[in-house]
C-alpha cells in the first residue's frame, strides 16, 4: 500500500501511467482477452458496456482528478454497488454475479498489467 501511495502521489508517474492505460485501450491491446470475454466484447462499443471494463474505465478516468487511494477505492465500491450488488435479484444471483465479476476483473487487471509490462514499460515509473 505504501508503494502504491508513493506512486500515486507523483504527478508525472500518474500522467505516464494514465497515458499507458489510455494507449492500451486505444490500441485495442486487450484483444488478448479474447478467451475471457465472448466475441461480442472484442468490439469496442460492446466492450464499453461490459461491467468490468466500465469499472476499469471509471478508475482510469478518476486518475485525472484524484490519486488518493481512498477516492479510487470509493469509485470501485460505488461501481460494484451499481453494477453487481443492486442488479442481483437474490442471494444466489448475487453470489454468481459477484464470483463472475471477480474472476473477470482479476483476469482483466492481470492482462492490463501484462500489456503495460510488455508494451509500455515507462508506465511503471
Amino acid at each position: 500500500l505504501q508503494t502504491v501511495r508513493a506512486l500515486l502521489n507523483n504527478n508525472s508517474t500518474v500522467t505516464v501511467l494514465r497515458a499507458g492505460l489510455h494507449a492500451v485501450f486505444c490500441e485495442q491491446s486487450l484483444d488478448v482477452t479474447k478467451n475471457l470475454f465472448p466475441d461480442k466484447f472484442r468490439n469496442l462499443k460492446k466492450r464499453q458496456r461490459n461491467r468490468e471494463f466500465k469499472c476499469l474505465r471509471n478508475l482510469i478516468s478518476l486518475l485525472r482528478s484524484s490519486t488518493d487511494i481512498r477516492d479510487l477505492l470509493s469509485c470501485l465500491s460505488s461501481d460494484l454497488q451499481t453494477l453487481v450488488i443492486k442488479p442481483s435479484s437474490s442471494k444466489e444471483a448475487f453470489k454468481k454475479q459477484a464470483s463472475d465479476f471477480m474472476l473477470k476483473w482479476n483476469i482483466l487487471l492481470s492482462t492490463v498489467g501484462k500489456v503495460l509490462t510488455i508494451n509500455r514499460t515507462d508506465s511503471f515509473g
